[in-house]
């Protein structure tokens, strides 16, 4: 969900000014591909790197993070599974609380689910992915050899769920930003030029149109 900072500055508006605009369009773009019957989607919120921005920055994103988690709980009906991607262990006791109940309440939701990147790398979800395998080898509980791609995968945070069929970068860069390294192998890739909180539902169509006329042979013919 890229372009939230230079949206507010080309209007003369502080950075969270952008990101409170990029909640809106997240919550609407949540909705409408529930609507259109997409049953998983991952949104990028926050990544390792970010920690590197302005202190007040971070402070503006964890406090609309908190919001979206409150209010999340006001929408039940809604029946979307909600899970956080990444190494929660960082952030602030209240939003690690707020993140376990909303896990806990939203598990058996059917509807669709939705994975928030928090605090995500896809270089560091690999790690740790290796770390723990690593560790089942050194106890004997893994053989050298059983490490397969499946292996892997299942100790992803994805793990259980489809790879994408689709990634979306907007905001004009042609990169990303280590996102889902390992699950989007064979991810179709659409870039637009469109700032995040401008994004909208027609933005999505065309997206999906362009991916459904592509060609995805996975390696053959």
């Amino acid at each position: 969900m890229d372009g939230n900072g230079r949206w507010a500055k080309r209007r003369g508006l502080p950075r969270s000014a952008g990101h409170r605009a990029g909640a809106k369009t997240f919550r609407d773009m949540v909705r409408y591909c529930k609507d259109i019957g997409i049953k998983n989607m991952t949104v990028y919120a926050f990544s390792t790197e970010n920690w590197k921005r302005p202190k007040e920055e971070v402070e503006a994103i964890m406090d609309l993070l908190r919001s979206y988690l409150k209010d999340a709980f006001d929408h039940r009906e809604e029946e979307v599974r909600c899970l956080i991607l990444g190494d929660t262990a960082p952030l602030a006791p209240d939003i690690v609380a707020l993140i376990k109940k909303l896990e806990d309440e939203s598990r058996d939701c059917k509807q669709m689910t939705l994975n928030i990147a928090l605090n995500y790398g896809g270089r560091a979800e690999i790690t740790h992915a290796v770390r723990e395998l690593a560790g089942q080898v050194q106890r004997g509980e893994l053989a050298p050899e059983e490490i397969t791609e499946n292996a892997i995968s299942e100790h992803l945070y994805t793990a259980g769920q489809p790879d994408p069929d689709l990634i979306i970068r907007p905001s004009g860069e042609y990169r990303t930003s280590n996102f889902l390294l390992w699950q989007s192998a064979y991810s179709e890739l659409v870039f637009m030029d469109v700032l995040w909180p401008d994004f909208t539902r027609r933005d999505l169509d065309r997206a999906i149109l362009e991916y459904q006329n592509r060609d995805r042979r996975f390696g053959g013919v």
